[in-house]
């Protein structure tokens, strides 16, 4: 395992349902990295918070093809959420693509009914723990923060990340639950939001964050764009977890479907 993980948050704002353009843009912001290990965008990174699921792009489209090609450039880890199609439904799902042009997903469990969005996307069902050197990180979306026990660490994860659109308006929701499940799950929470006016005119002020095992904030930024490498360090989880133990009195529970 690598005792330090390299982690670059690109807090932007996205061109409203224009994946050409979102990507065109990414391709400059992204110029001016050289190492790190995760790149994480926000969730819907091509489209925005977007019902137009006419939209929605294949495992094959555009954008897969595209964090492919930057995860393949930057030697690293791309993550961000996309409006993919399959099997006739449509998903909200957060891919996790490697340099050498592996992947794993997730899609969305919990979907926001206030947009609509239930009633045109699936919800998924399966919690997903991916790796990268050695790492376990837990992939969730959004509106998913709001419900602790689709996060607890019941798979021995290091860290959660989340990527967002989430308005401005419920910001201190945004704030305090990452807060909390970063401390409740004794991991780090990377929580990636968008900034900016959306095609619905909601504002969204970014508000992103790396949080480490006991709460305390190691990066925050809002109401601007921001390109931001930040290291966490596993020696000092498991400090934390040995210092409290707390995991190991942690309820256990079955999901139902």
């Amino acid at each position: 395992m690598s005792a330090q993980l390299h982690i670059t948050l690109v807090q932007t704002e996205i061109h409203w349902e224009n994946t050409a353009a979102n990507l065109a843009m990414l391709d400059e912001k992204l110029l001016p990295i050289i190492e790190t290990d995760i790149i994480v965008l926000p969730e819907m990174f091509t489209t925005g918070f977007s019902m137009n699921t006419s939209l929605a792009e294949t495992m094959s489209g555009n954008t897969f093809c595209w964090m492919k090609k930057i995860a393949a450039q930057k030697k690293c880890v791309v993550i961000g959420s996309v409006m993919i199609t399959e099997d006739n439904k449509f998903y909200n799902r957060a891919i996790w693509v490697r340099y050498d042009g592996t992947f794993d997903y997730y899609d969305k469990r919990h979907l926001f009914s206030l947009s609509d969005e239930p009633k045109h996307y699936t919800a998924g069902n399966k919690i997903v723990v991916t790796e990268v050197k050695g790492w376990k990180l837990l992939l969730q979306i959004c509106f998913d923060l709001r419900f602790p026990v689709w996060s607890r660490n019941t798979h021995n994860y290091d860290a959660i990340i989340y990527v967002a659109n989430w308005p401005q308006k419920r910001n201190l929701a945004w704030k305090t639950l990452l807060q909390a499940r970063a401390i409740e799950n004794q991991s780090y929470v990377v929580g990636l939001n968008r900034v900016g006016y959306d095609g619905n005119n909601i504002y969204h002020s970014g508000d992103s964050v790396v949080i480490t095992a006991e709460g305390h904030y190691l990066y925050e930024k809002s109401d601007m764009e921001d390109l931001f490498t930040i290291t966490i360090n596993h020696e000092s989880l498991m400090e934390t977890r040995h210092k409290f133990p707390f995991l190991q009195e942690k309820d256990f529970f079955e999901i139902k479907p």
